[in-house]
């Protein structure tokens, strides 16, 4: 296997694990905690963007950059989310943005490799 294709395959499998650990620990046992805190969206949405880009990598497997994009994209998105909404430091704010800009920089890559790949 490709380098890059099991670099994209072992990250969505990593990814997608951890997402639905991390969905389920949010759902039960935290589920009390995040509501009275008022950041059980704020869980929910790190969830879904963590499980909606290991799935997309599955797809995408030998894609190099879009899957390095989406990775440090969920990890710095999604893993600042998770932080915040169990009461760390808000200055892991600003990193927030920072993920959002890697997952759409990785879309934006996709789009782009569309667009320049031969026309069938």
């Amino acid at each position: 296997m490709k380098s890059p294709t099991r670099f994209n395959l072992l990250a969505a499998g990593l990814l997608g694990f951890t997402g639905v650990a991390l969905g389920a620990f949010g759902a039960h046992v935290l589920k009390d905690t995040l509501a009275a805190a008022g950041t059980l969206d704020t869980w929910r949405t790190a969830v879904l963007y963590h499980l909606i880009h290991a799935v997309a990598l599955v797809a995408l497997p030998g894609w190099p950059w879009v899957g390095r994009c989406w990775t440090a994209g969920v990890v710095l998105f999604s893993g600042s989310l998770y932080w915040l909404a169990l009461g760390g430091p808000k200055v892991l704010g600003p990193v927030t943005p920072l993920g959002g800009a890697a997952l759409l920089l990785g879309w934006t890559l996709l789009a782009w490799h569309a667009f320049k790949s031969p026309r069938e």
